[in-house]
């Protein structure tokens, strides 16, 4: 859930509600920060590959969703006004480079999805437009139990895919090949047969 601690803590101490947000979901942690970052109330915007993936971006609160296998995600959110916080939740860095141009004056992108990659960020566009490039892997033990907390009292749910016990090989290989859509959870309660 680190996708979450971010979106309610912002570590420079700055409000989200009413600001743009901006959720960059991979399978397993981003739902749960378009959840957060809607409950908080930021206007929401679901980035993500595919038109599958729209309605049930929608359904976690996103109020727009952009495709980015049909347009450039960076430019998607400047015609949109430009995001307050990006909250990158993908395990590759190959896309932030361009979705820097989707930031909104003052803007910040925050990583908590990260690879072996790098980040090229254009020094004049940092320093003109204001923006801050951060990282955040989880938050502190505090800040997660007020992130559970909200959770509780706003609904915020993960979404899981349960498999027996049994299968706990094929969930590695799942998860190893990047299949699954969400997190998987074995549970001892269901059969494998």
């Amino acid at each position: 859930m680190c996708g979450r601690d971010h979106v309610q803590h912002d570590p420079e101490g700055r409000d989200p509600r009413g600001g743009t947000g901006r959720c960059l979901r991979d399978r397993r942690s981003g739902h749960l920060a378009i959840q957060f970052a809607a409950k908080l109330g930021y206007e929401t915007i679901a980035v993500a590959r595919g038109g599958d993936r729209e309605q049930i971006a929608h359904e976690l609160g996103a109020h727009h969703y952009v495709d980015s296998d049909l347009q450039a995600p960076g430019a998607a959110l400047k015609a949109l006004g430009g995001a307050d916080l990006i909250v990158y939740t993908a395990s590759s860095t190959a896309p932030v480079d361009e979705l820097l141009a989707g930031l909104g004056v003052h803007g910040q992108l925050t990583l908590v999805g990260v690879d072996a990659g790098s980040v090229t960020v254009p020094a004049a566009r940092l320093v003109m437009k204001g923006h801050t490039l951060t990282g955040h892997l989880t938050g502190s033990p505090r800040e997660t139990e007020e992130a559970m907390a909200f959770a509780v009292t706003t609904g915020v749910r993960p979404m899981i895919e349960r498999m027996p016990l049994e299968k706990a090989d094929e969930a590695v290989t799942q998860l190893r090949s990047g299949a699954p859509r969400f997190r998987i959870v074995l549970d001892t309660a269901i059969s494998g047969e």
